[in-house]
């Protein structure tokens, strides 16, 4: 008469391939967390990077035809991109909740600190000696920001104004638009233009 039951060799192979299901299942469940992980984190980087790009478009939507004076009382042109490439302008559009008495007009600039895009701006239109911009924080783990001018006939330039000595430059010399190239780490580079109000 024969028992019914398994040989020790049969539980073995059972336990050997309940072994191999749970480290399989267990890489399995790890690969998932780790790539939920990372989805998350190129999401909040996303968010990050377009907060940024809507708060330049938002200004650069609001740019207005403006010169400014510099601390030494020299002449700032409506906009600008020197050579290091920082870019600047006047912009409408500053709300004033609180009342107080100024400009609702002003000048915004944008420029790399390390590897943080800055957005720069001055409590006042016309500077004074001890005129200093304010700075805000926009993105960071920036490797490069390069702003484009483009005028009213296509053509594009790294420094603007182009006719500096000119007070009203041929129509299709005028600003019509600026692109922007950041390089983000994670994402590579990342471009943008937006046409200039009446441009």
């Amino acid at each position: 008469m024969h028992s019914l039951g398994f040989t020790l060799v049969e539980m073995l192979i059972v336990f050997a391939v309940f072994a191999v299901i749970g480290v399989m299942s267990a890489r399995i469940i790890s690969q998932v967390i780790d790539n939920q992980s990372m989805l998350m984190k190129r999401g909040e980087r996303l968010v990050e990077i377009q907060r940024a790009l809507q708060i330049i478009q938002r200004d650069l939507l609001q740019m207005t035809d403006r010169s400014v004076r510099d601390e030494l009382g020299g002449n700032l042109p409506q906009a600008m991109i020197d050579a290091d490439g920082v870019t600047e302008f006047t912009r409408v559009g500053w709300r004033n909740p609180l009342g107080i008495r100024r400009s609702e007009l002003q000048r915004v600039g944008y420029r790399l600190e390390g590897d943080e895009l800055q957005r720069i701006y001055w409590d006042v239109l016309d500077r004074v000696a001890d005129s200093e911009p304010r700075q805000q924080r926009l993105l960071s783990g920036v490797d490069s920001v390069e702003f484009i001018a483009i005028d009213r006939s296509g053509e594009e330039y790294a420094f603007w104004p182009q006719d500096a000595g000119l007070e009203a430059p041929a129509p299709e010399r005028q600003l019509g638009a600026l692109r922007l190239r950041i390089e983000v780490d994670g994402f590579g580079q990342v471009e943008r233009i937006w046409p200039i109000p009446g441009g």
